[in-house]
């Protein structure tokens, strides 16, 4: 059990029937009145954010987030399939609840599986991706005077604004959590 007072910035605790990591809390001592703790909490398995106040000697359950490494096998149409790399155990999760992580992990790639008391809500891709270019117009020096990009798609179907200098068949570097385009490989 922890209190309010003990929050703390992505500790994750259940209340009210479902599971919240913090977000942002500021400890609040009024000039009247008893001191309180106002906190943003994200839903884990919804991503709702909500705002609220709480007394500082409230006491919460600490929620235990489990983070398994699985393997993507493959997109069946409907879902996407995972295999547990140490007991061969597989998994599908539904296609709309993990689509936008999803979307530069190739197969055969490892991931992270968010599991809360067995129920797994989430995937983390890896944090960087090497992924190549399949396609993407071809870039014109001279038309531009900095900074200048363009669409491409890469292996996986996703779209990423890239340099002009970037053609079809270079490996670019991505970051998974902005979609950003890095470098080239």
């Amino acid at each position: 059990m922890i209190t309010a007072g003990d929050f703390r910035n992505g500790r994750t605790i259940e209340w009210e029937g479902e599971i919240y990591r913090v977000i942002e809390f500021q400890h609040v001592k009024p000039g009247k009145g008893a001191a309180f703790v106002r906190t943003k909490l994200k839903n884990i398995k919804t991503g709702a954010v909500i705002e609220n106040s709480f007394r500082p000697t409230e006491k919460f359950e600490e929620a235990t987030i489990d983070r398994l490494d699985m393997q993507y096998l493959y997109d069946d149409g409907d879902a996407y399939n995972f295999m547990n790399t140490e007991t061969f155990d597989q998994v599908a999760l539904q296609k709309s609840n993990v689509e936008e992580e999803m979307r530069f992990v190739k197969e055969n790639e490892m991931v992270k599986m968010l599991s809360y008391k067995g129920d797994i809500f989430a995937v983390e891709p890896p944090l960087f991706v090497d992924l190549e270019v399949t396609q993407t117009e071809p870039g014109f020096k001279g038309n531009t005077s900095t900074g200048a990009t363009k669409p491409c798609i890469v292996e996986t179907g996703a779209q990423v604004m890239v340099p002009l200098f970037v053609e079809i068949g270079d490996k670019i570097q991505i970051d998974t959590r902005t979609g950003e385009y890095l470098k080239r490989v």
